[in-house]
């Protein structure tokens, strides 16, 4: 197949074709054209990957079709009532019915960071063991406390919000397979834990908990909830219940997970503001701790209470 010689023989009815899909009125003959146009597109496309899927000429064409179709279909734009809905029904109902699961996870990586923090505490060499004697003494003197300085507040929060969107990401994506699920929550109690107890064991515990707090109750319930939505992910494709299909029960839980991830892109943004704006401020520590748990308990009766009501109106209409 001549590829140069089939582009210049069709690619008048592809320009034609973009200038039919983009959106405005057309009339009742342009409209029969656009149609034809695109039964032709999509017949070329399917020549071009079958005989010579040169890649540009494929993403060009894949782009033109799907173009075409929502001009074909009228493609819905996203209304203000549909983003209200998405956050006074869809997102708290997603996480209130995953709850069990990520409060189960909340619990289990608090006791676990818990008593690593209190293991290093009170085993000094297990400092040394961890991070080094001197890489200790580094991060009680400057190093912890100057994580949330270092950098400009927008650039700083702009890092943190994409960080933990990103490791939120992983543990929905990872959900399917349970296992690395666990990984990632281990990695950070870990970390958690081992700066945690370092801090005490040096005198530092107040400077310690003074600039986790803050921000670290909002920003790990939101890691529990992507972490516990993953698992519940992994768990239905075991345990899908005797009324769903395995099939059925994973594309549920993980259409309800891609809803708690995009809803969750907002909390890490709150959390990443606290980080770099409160957090390192000169204001009182029980100021900017009060601030850190008013925006936390404000996220827990938001999702309780408008989830509880969400999931009484979908049981009320089935």
């Amino acid at each position: 197949m001549d590829l140069d010689a089939y582009v210049a023989e069709h690619d008048g009815e592809w320009r034609r074709l973009e200038q039919l899909s983009r959106g405005r009125r057309l009339s009742p003959a342009e409209v029969d054209e656009l149609l034809a146009l695109y039964q032709r597109a999509t017949t070329h496309l399917s020549v071009v990957r079958s005989r010579s899927p040169d890649p540009i000429l494929v993403a060009r064409l894949s782009r033109l079709v799907l173009t075409a179709r929502a001009a074909i279909t009228g493609g819905r734009r996203l209304r203000p009532a549909d983003a209200a809905r998405f956050l006074t029904h869809h997102f708290p109902l997603a996480v209130y019915r995953a709850w069990p699961w990520w409060s189960g996870v909340a619990v289990a990586f608090c006791a676990l960071t818990a008593f690593l923090t209190y293991w290093v505490a009170t085993h000094p060499d297990s400092a040394a063991l961890f991070i080094g004697e001197e890489r200790a003494r580094e991060l009680v003197e400057s190093e912890f406390a100057g994580y949330y300085t270092e950098f400009l507040p927008a650039s700083f929060a702009f890092h943190l919000w994409t960080h933990n969107a990103w490791l939120a990401a992983q543990c929905l994506a990872s959900g399917v397979l349970i296992l690395p699920v666990f990984w990632l929550l281990w990695q950070n109690a870990l970390n958690i834990g081992v700066v945690g107890g370092v801090m005490i064991d040096y005198g530092s515990a107040e400077q310690y908990f003074g600039l986790m707090i803050p921000h670290g109750l909002l920003e790990l319930t939101g890691i529990f909830v992507a972490a516990g939505a993953g698992l519940r992910i992994g768990w239905a494709w075991i345990a899908p219940g005797p009324d769903r299909t395995r099939g059925r029960a994973l594309a549920d839980t993980a259409r309800e997970g891609m809803i708690a991830a995009v809803g969750l892109i907002g909390l890490f943004a709150v959390a990443a503001l606290i980080e770099s704006l409160v957090t390192p401020s000169l204001m009182p520590t029980a100021l900017r701790i009060g601030i850190g748990a008013a925006a936390w308990l404000a996220f827990l009766g938001y999702v309780l209470l408008l989830g509880s009501r969400a999931a009484g109106a979908d049981a009320s209409s089935r």
